[in-house]
């Protein structure tokens, strides 16, 4: 059986990214720094001995390197690592603080560098790494600078990393655009029409573009940023 990490694996996109790993027979390890999210993480009865949860803030790097040192010990080698663990302030810059940057560059960019680094050692052969951007890589909101840039660095480090890692692992990351993660039916026609393909993304979406980029199905791709998100990025737009 594979195994697989999922960063910020208890809510969102993550919870997603993890119920279909483990619809694919994938066995999975979520970590997450909220322990109310693992608790209330809810997987089908068949699944849940495939499934195993750390409680872990991966911007740290002294915590990232414990757990993967307990993953190791128990699971020896690791197949999959989906880098999902994120989080978005969206502040003036005269309102934006030192410690927020620091924070936001840590938990969204750094946190992959260091789990990268500290599973290098036991993937397999024939492994893979999934790294969650952002549309927000390609264009801009007022008053995103720091969310913004880190996933513009998850770019870049995807493609370093597929260089570095490559051939035994392959490195790609997934740009998505409006991915509603709480009330789908909240949403307006409004909020459908202006998507080109006619509505706003599913955690679903990003979940099969996930899978396949860590299946064999996708073995000739890698150092690549996919953007999932319904023609946005390509629709101009005229005030």
């Amino acid at each position: 059986m594979k195994t697989a990490i999922v960063t910020g694996g208890a809510h969102g996109i993550g919870k997603g990214i993890v119920r279909k790993l483990l619809e694919k027979n994938i066995r999975v390890i979520v970590l997450d720094n909220n322990s109310e999210y693992i608790k209330e993480l809810e997987i089908e009865e068949k699944n849940k001995e495939q499934l195993y949860t750390f409680l872990c803030d991966v911007a740290l790097p002294e915590e990232v390197e414990r757990v993967t040192q307990l993953i190791e010990k128990q699971f020896k080698t690791i197949d999959y690592i989906v880098n999902n663990a994120g989080i978005s302030q969206f502040k003036p810059l005269d309102e934006m603080s030192i410690e927020n940057w620091n924070s936001i560059i840590s938990i969204n960019l750094s946190s992959i560098f260091y789990l990268t680094k500290y599973c290098k050692s036991f993937l397999s052969n024939k492994s893979a790494i999934v790294n969650i951007a952002s549309s927000r890589a390609l264009m801009s909101e007022a008053h995103t600078e720091a969310y913004s840039a880190t996933k513009g660095g998850i770019v870049a480090l995807t493609h370093s990393l597929a260089i570095s890692l490559g051939p035994q692992t392959r490195v790609n990351c997934i740009s998505p655009g409006w991915i509603e993660v709480n009330n789908y039916d909240r949403l307006s026609e409004e909020d459908h029409k202006q998507h080109p393909v006619g509505r706003v993304g599913l955690v679903e979406d990003i979940a099969e573009m996930a899978f396949f980029l860590l299946s064999d199905k996708s073995e000739f791709i890698t150092g690549q940023n996919i953007v999932v998100d319904g023609g946005m990025t390509k629709k101009m737009i005229y005030i």
